[in-house]
């Protein structure tokens, strides 16, 4: 890590491995995507910024995140889909990967013999694109959205460098998350999700409305998402809970296939019917992480139905 930084600049509450400990060099960035320079100001601390609650400007910066960091030069996403924070994204990859090395003599495994199942990959493709970039993973990438499938495709197909490592099948029921994406003997390593957190498109409004009048500190009716999103990527009937609920009660179908499943949990208070879930489903080891960027807390939850001896094994 550069020397001259002062400790100031660093995001301490990232993943020790996170890229994106210090602070935006838009200098470094605006050199790996120039279009982004049109959407750097000085905020009014004096430092380079954007604004957070414009939608092009937050698409600009990962375009030119993913570009430095993680060489990929080809990535869009069409209008008004999911454009996620890329720092908050690669800490759950990275807190995956030490529950991955837990069941492997403590060391992270890397290369393409690990096999990760992303529920939901999104137009976006971010995840399998920085667990590839970073540890080598390879990825297979479900999705009821035949659109985010194919703007996923898309992505693969432009970066030689994700070619050959991630696939990208279209999942037609939004009540499965295993069957009919995965092949009857196929193995993974780990499963991962971020599944939609509201229970309804009025919910998500509102809460979009509430987070752009924090970003802008003017009150609002109406805003834009700044971050995107479709009603897939937002809500689902029943919230959070019920969807993940319904992942564990699926997950013990294909309980010798995967070593660990997981799912971010935005709620605190949808973890009682989670572990709930998780108990009646018979789940050998729960582990909870949480996760901070700068005010934000977020957590997961993995599950495995393995003992201690199969995960050992398990990598061997």
């Amino acid at each position: 890590m550069p020397q001259s930084k002062p400790l100031t600049d660093l995001k301490t509450s990232l993943h020790p491995r996170n890229k994106h400990r210090l602070s935006y060099n838009f200098s470094e960035l605006i050199a790996s995507h120039p279009a982004l320079a049109v959407f750097v100001t000085t905020n009014k601390y004096q430092n380079e910024s954007i604004d957070f609650a414009n939608p092009e400007a937050v698409k600009a910066l990962n375009k030119a995140l993913l570009a430095h960091f993680y060489q990929i030069q080809h990535w869009d996403i069409p209008p008004h889909y999911l454009c996620p924070p890329i720092p908050g994204r690669a800490d759950y990859l990275h807190y995956l990967a030490d529950i991955l090395a837990d069941s492997n003599g403590g060391v992270v495994p890397t290369g393409s013999t690990v096999r990760c199942l992303d529920v939901g990959v999104g137009a976006n493709c971010v995840y399998p694109i920085i667990g590839h970039q970073t540890y080598g993973w390879h990825f297979v990438g479900t999705d009821i959205d035949p659109v985010a499938v194919q703007s996923a495709k898309r992505i693969v197909a432009t970066n030689v460098a994700l070619q050959n490592a991630v696939v990208c099948r279209l999942q037609t029921s939004d009540k499965q998350f295993f069957r009919g994406v995965a092949e009857p003997q196929e193995r993974f390593d780990l499963t991962l999700c971020n599944p939609p957190f509201h229970a309804s498109m009025r919910e998500a409004q509102a809460a979009n409305i509430l987070k752009v009048s924090n970003l802008t500190g003017k009150k609002t009716n109406k805003a834009a998402l700044n971050f995107g999103g479709q009603n897939s990527e937002l809500w689902y009937a029943g919230g959070e809970a019920r969807f993940i609920k319904l992942m564990i009660a699926e997950s013990v179908e294909v309980a010798q296939n995967c070593l660990w499943f997981s799912s971010l949990v935005s709620k605190k208070e949808s973890l009682t019917g989670i572990y709930k879930a998780l108990t009646q489903a018979k789940a050998t080891t729960i582990k909870t992480v949480e996760m901070a960027q700068g005010q934000k807390i977020s957590r997961f939850v993995a599950w495995t139905f393995l003992n201690d001896a199969q995960r050992n094994e398990w990598f061997t």
